[in-house]
């Protein structure tokens, strides 16, 4: 995946891609810093980024719960 989003945004360093860490949030935020654009636009271009990128989807937008057990 790193090397996937290097291609797109070359700004962003590997840190940047260690503290995004899967948050789809910090994700868009650190591509707006970098490249001086708005949130709107940031997150257009994640989207775009997501969606011929199926795999990253899952790790950046869910996250699993499990139960303690039953009662």
């Amino acid at each position: 995946m790193k090397g996937s989003v290097k291609q797109k945004w070359g700004k962003l360093t590997d840190d940047d891609l260690d503290y995004i860490a899967g948050s789809r949030d910090k994700f868009v935020g650190r591509i707006q810093e970098r490249y001086g654009i708005a949130k709107d636009e940031a997150q257009k271009q994640a989207d775009e980024w997501m969606k011929t990128h199926p795999e990253t989807e899952t790790t950046t937008t869910t996250t699993t719960r499990r139960s303690g057990g039953s009662a």
